[in-house]
């Protein structure tokens, strides 16, 4: 008899809204997640001492742990802590690092982990995976994905607005990731499952199309459920090919040779929209460039900090980050010669689309 069907793995919750982190008990006992706020609650160390005292009155029972950076280090030393008593649940309220930091935490002792988001950089805020420093540079590391995930709308807005550019740039990517992996699926035969590209072009699509800017609650809530689908997408498929192509490669290619010139999101943002030119997705790329330029994300090395040639050598050495993924770069190996033609191409269709 054939398989009728599968399990996915989902959060339980899923709220987008302002005021959550002030009702953060109330959703936990609605959720039977904890019904007396036995919990460890993580903050970081910017807001970390406002988001306690909106959320002490819910969670009486609450022990709070402050956690410093994103990194192996800073995980490890949380789970020593978490494991002194039993916790219903550990809440990571904040941003990516400080998420990413109790996901992993959380995983390593199988306690259930919520994700309260304050800001929407990228899509680890629902994602599987944990992206922490350590000795040797930054890595990727496989979690379970939170059993509830919240945005609290109040805490997104009053940030920095290059932190929700970020999460714009990040979200809009997975196009270009999903390309990359139908591509990889019609050249090699890789398997693709229909139901994570679904999901993470949904979201894509969604917010690429919004006409709002990110001061409206609207774009925000499509900006949230956009990163949130693209984070369950890797976990319906166990990789994260929905949500990684070329543009990550890029993006981890300027991080190796170049640290600190821009955000994750800003740079995959820029290799997403290289890599739909490279595909003569000329549509698509009008679109990608649109949304881009108009919400202030680069579109441009320059904007990035970066000359022509430096882009040009990170984009030659990007397949070298991921040697297993098969990309629209891996696709036309161009060399530095080819790429520099491209670039230039590249950088006169812009001033066709944006004037």
């Amino acid at each position: 008899m054939p398989l009728l069907a599968r399990t996915v793995t989902t959060p339980l919750a899923i709220e987008v809204r302002r005021g959550a982190v002030a009702n953060l008990g109330d959703l936990l006992a609605d959720r039977r997640i904890s019904a007396g706020g036995d919990v460890a609650v993580v903050v970081g160390p910017g807001q970390g001492e406002k988001v306690v005292e909106l959320c002490r009155p819910t969670l009486g029972s609450a022990d709070v742990f402050t956690v410093t950076g994103g990194t192996i280090d800073a995980a490890n030393e949380l789970g020593d802590r978490l494991r002194r008593r039993p916790y219903d649940a550990v809440v990571g309220i904040g941003g990516g690092k400080t998420i990413d930091t109790t996901k992993y935490a959380a995983t390593r002792y199988g306690i259930p982990m919520v994700s309260v988001a304050t800001s929407l950089a990228n899509d680890g805020i629902a994602s599987p995976t944990a992206s922490l420093d350590h000795e040797g540079g930054k890595g990727s590391y496989g979690v379970h994905i939170p059993i509830a995930v919240i945005v609290d709308l109040d805490f997104v807005e009053n940030g920095p607005d290059r932190q929700t550019q970020a999460g714009i740039g990040d979200a809009v990517s997975n196009l270009n990731a999903c390309a990359d992996w139908e591509l990889a699926h019609q050249v090699r035969d890789e398997p693709i499952d229909g139901l994570a590209v679904t999901l993470a072009r949904t979201g894509a699509e969604a917010l690429l199309n919004h006409p709002g800017k990110i001061t409206d609650d609207g774009f925000l809530t499509t900006l949230a459920e956009a990163l949130i689908l693209g984070g369950i997408a890797s976990s319906v498929c166990g990789s994260t090919r929905p949500a990684s192509g070329g543009d990550h490669e890029i993006s981890h290619a300027i991080d190796r040779l170049y640290p600190g010139t821009g955000s994750h999101g800003e740079q995959v943002g820029l290799g997403a929209l290289f890599c739909t030119f490279l595909r003569d997705d000329l549509e698509r790329f009008g679109q990608l460039a649109r949304c881009l330029h108009r919400h202030g994300l680069s579109t441009r090395p320059g904007d990035l900090g970066l000359t022509d040639e430096q882009f040009v050598e990170a984009v030659a050495f990007a397949p070298n980050t991921r040697p297993d993924r098969y990309t629209i770069l891996e696709h036309l190996a161009l060399s530095a010669d080819d790429l520099r033609t491209r670039l230039r191409d590249y950088d006169d269709a812009l001033r066709e689309h944006l004037g």
